[in-house]
């Protein structure tokens, strides 16, 4: 009998014949994820949907008597390739474990499994008049383990923070498949090492996240949303620094560059000028007077530095239009060419203009259309670059200036992920940014974490 028959007959006698997927069609389907890799190279072995955490435990304890992988899924959005199997595996998908366990507005915690849908748990929390900031742009479909591996963000990191800052407790289960809490549900937590801020990020390659405890806040009583045009990537800028300088903290200072706007507008018809340079998208929230005065106050700012234009949400289909449009640049830029690539890169917000304008040279300099699109609070920029896989000399162009603009972004003291992770897309471009001692103990904690290297494999180095 093949190994691969051997280790399907394993998984049969710990799980129903319903959770585990072997045809090649369904193993097909969940080998990739949203990296749209130009190949793929080789297939899951088995898709089992787990449903609690003793199954987990089972087919962790299969995975080690094989040396088999194994992969955690969720939605499958990341775009690095973080849930790819690089040489075979057990894809473990979350989506039937989506239950929120625990929503607590006393502790304002909420407590819940790895497959539950952000949108949804932002949703289950407003109805106590509570609130969960983190946002990635997929979070209609995006998952809490998902986000928690990646190290997720969004649009209101830079008032709010990212996934990072709402984990208080993990219940991982590790490569040999014992049960690790990672912490409690205090708000506060000095007793001993910050184990959450080890898993969160890790990309499954430390353990596995089945639940975890959040934190969440007060929702805030309003919010607007400000759309401005700028003439100037520059001025755009300059205007984002001096809004910050006057003490004002918006929950989302975001950025779109022409191209941008342009197939944006093309594919939605939202309303957006397109003879403009670039163009801001600035949140703010909180109590109704104080949203009142942020807004004006930033206006006058956004005129100081030439804006163009502004628009501001007076409805709520106003402040959906304007979030849509945002939301929207990445499947915009898909009708451009048969594969797209996005990007996630952050640099010190005083050289985002360099990083933008470098981008933008480097990809003209190989013949490539880009389009810009990111979160200019956090120094946070997501270039987006159609390409045609089946051209081969395009997509060797498309290497070259990927490799340069991750050299610019070194250069510009910046990091060639923010928000979305390593996986397998970055793994050799880790190290200008990531010094060799730091990497040589990043291995260790995974050698130690993960002694027979079947936690997600091939993924960061």
């Amino acid at each position: 009998m093949l190994t691969n028959e051997k280790l399907t007959k394993d998984l049969l006698k710990v799980l129903p014949k319903n959770q585990v997927l072997t045809g090649i069609e369904e193993r097909y389907a969940y080998s990739q994820d949203a990296l749209n890799v130009k190949n793929i190279e080789t297939l899951a072995d088995a898709v089992v949907f787990v449903e609690n955490v003793e199954q987990i435990q089972a087919v962790v304890k299969i995975a080690n008597r094989y040396n088999t992988p194994v992969i955690c899924r969720g939605a499958g959005t990341n775009v690095v390739g973080a849930c790819i199997p690089k040489k075979n595996g057990i894809i473990l998908n979350f989506s039937r474990m989506n239950k929120i366990l625990e929503i607590n507005p006393s502790n304002l915690t909420a407590r819940v499994q790895a497959g539950v849908v952000v949108g949804d748990l932002q949703r289950e929390v407003e109805k106590y008049g509570l609130y969960y900031p983190p946002d990635p742009s997929n979070l209609t479909v995006s998952t809490i383990g998902g986000s928690i591996a990646q190290a997720s963000a969004g649009a209101k990191a830079f008032k709010y923070g990212s996934t990072k800052e709402y984990v208080l407790d993990l219940l991982v289960v590790t490569a040999n498949g014992e049960i690790l809490k990672t912490g409690s549900s205090t708000i506060k937590n000095a007793t001993g090492y910050n184990l959450n801020a080890l898993f969160v990020g890790s990309e499954g390659t430390l353990g596995i996240v089945a639940e975890a405890t959040l934190k969440l806040i007060p929702k805030p009583e309003t919010k607007v949303v400000l759309m401005s045009y700028f003439d100037s990537v520059e001025n755009s800028i300059h205007a984002v620094t001096s809004i910050i300088e006057h003490g004002i903290t918006p929950a989302t200072i975001d950025f779109m560059d022409k191209n941008a706007i342009q197939t944006v507008e093309d594919f939605i018809h939202a309303g957006l000028l397109t003879d403009k340079e670039c163009a801001l998208v600035i949140e703010v929230d909180g109590l109704a007077c104080a949203v009142d005065y942020q807004r004006t106050m930033i206006e006058k700012i956004l005129n100081n530095f030439g804006a163009a234009a502004i628009q501001y949400s007076k409805t709520q289909e106003d402040y959906e239009r304007i979030w849509r449009a945002r939301r929207s640049s990445m499947a915009a830029c898909v009708r451009l060419k048969p594969n797209i690539t996005t990007d996630d890169l952050i640099v010190p917000r005083n050289n985002l203009s360099q990083l933008v304008l470098g981008v933008r040279e480097i990809c003209a300099k190989y013949g490539l259309t880009v389009c810009m699109v990111g979160h200019v609070g956090d120094g946070s920029v997501h270039p987006q670059i159609p390409i045609d896989y089946t051209d081969e000399e395009e997509y060797a162009r498309f290497k070259k200036a990927k490799s340069e603009i991750y050299k610019l972004t070194a250069e510009l003291g910046g990091l060639i992920s923010g928000e979305h992770g390593i996986g397998m897309l970055k793994r050799e471009a880790i190290g200008l940014v990531i010094n060799e001692t730091a990497l040589e103990y990043m291995r260790k904690i995974k050698k130690t974490l993960d002694p027979n290297n079947i936690l997600n494999p091939y993924k960061i180095f």
